[in-house]
């Protein structure tokens, strides 16, 4: 069975919160674990819109918080689906807080998340490829390959040669598409 190619558009979700007294803690920031909480949920959403299958959380990559966002603020959540593989999908989460009496809109955080599709059984299952159509679908596809091996490399599962090779896979990457 073939599996149509999506573009990442067709999965996109975007959400939107805002910053209430229970989602803080005791300085007025928003929690990083609330956050992380919707940041999971959106990916959830993408990638089981990507694969109309269940899906579960594998991987996330490391989150930073780059900025606290605070009580009142309204936080927006962005997903997309960047690249398939057999069976899992990596997406992209971008966050961005805004305090609208201030007019002052930033970035907050970005992560990718790792979800494999499963069947009933909870057995892994093929999902359909990503077609990317914009510069930054492009990039960000051609670059999760790369994020993949890194992954492999950090949970042990592959060997330090092929970490090597990863790194030089990186540096003709970051050469040829260095306008992002």
């Amino acid at each position: 069975m073939t599996l149509r190619p999506k573009k990442p558009s067709e999965s996109k979700v975007v959400t939107t919160h805002f910053v209430m007294p229970d989602d803080t803690n005791h300085l007025g920031y928003l929690l990083g674990g609330r956050l992380l909480h919707w940041m999971d949920l959106v990916a959830a959403i993408v990638s089981q819109k990507h694969s109309e299958r269940v899906t579960v959380t594998v991987a996330v990559d490391n989150v930073e918080f780059n900025r606290p966002i605070g009580l009142g603020d309204i936080v927006t959540i962005e997903g997309f689906v960047t690249r398939a593989f057999n069976t899992s999908m990596e997406v992209f989460i971008d966050v961005w807080a805004e305090n609208v009496p201030k007019g002052n809109r930033y970035h907050a955080t970005s992560a990718f998340y790792t979800f494999v599709a499963i069947d009933s059984a909870g057995k892994p299952i093929p999902v359909c490829p990503v077609e990317p159509e914009t510069d930054r679908e492009k990039y960000l596809f051609e670059t999760a390959v790369l994020r993949r091996e890194f992954r492999l490399f950090m949970a042990g599962r592959i060997n330090i040669e092929s970490l090597d090779k990863l790194v030089e896979r990186l540096r003709e990457v970051r050469n040829t598409l260095s306008n992002f």
